[in-house]
């Protein structure tokens, strides 16, 4: 799954070649094909892996670290999408490919809708938490509001437009603004 995220981050969803991930990955195309059955099955997968390994560096902490409040476990869950990693490199553009390549692809296209809907929820528990007086309707359209967002200053970011710092202090802004609207509602 890692080397599929590498080369979809690398080459596109239109530019994957079985072959070329079969060698990325060290194994044969017939295992591949053999696990994934055909392409929709890897840009599934690749998807799952994807949304699987942002929860991961999203949501890990030590087991030592001091406990959050509401507002910087929201801050940090959507900073940590804007980090200079290689492996937050490669999952942001390769969901950046996945989700333009979706346009084309009605089955990608409904996996992607999942997934995002799973990422709009997360953030509106998180919103509701620091903001618990707030409207299920409003939490979810400030959570829509700033994972679109996130999406979009992401690419920027990852296409060398904006400075990462920058990118960073507009999503606080942006987080600061969403609170604010919640908070007036």
């Amino acid at each position: 799954m890692e080397a599929a995220a590498r080369v979809i981050a690398r080459r596109g969803v239109r530019g994957l070649r079985v072959e070329e991930l079969a060698a990325e990955a060290g194994v044969s195309t017939a295992l591949i094909y053999y696990h994934f059955k055909d392409r929709a099955g890897i840009l599934r997968r690749t998807l799952e892996f994807i949304n699987d390994r942002a929860e991961r560096y999203t949501t890990q902490r030590d087991a030592d670290a001091e406990p959050l409040t509401p507002r910087q476990e929201l801050e940090r869950t959507l900073l940590l999408e804007l980090q200079d990693d290689p492996v937050v490199r490669e999952n942001s553009t390769a969901w950046g490919e996945l989700r333009a390549s979706a346009i084309f692809d009605p089955d990608l296209r409904e996996d992607l809708a999942r997934a995002t809907l799973i990422w709009v929820q997360e953030i509106s528990e998180l919103l509701g938490q620091v903001r618990p007086m707030a409207t299920v309707t409003a939490l979810a359209t400030s959570a829509e509001r700033l994972t679109l967002l996130v999406e979009g200053i992401s690419m920027r970011w990852l296409s060398g437009i904006l400075p990462l710092e920058h990118a960073r202090e507009l999503m606080l802004d942006a987080i600061d603004a969403e609170l604010g609207r919640l908070e007036r509602r």
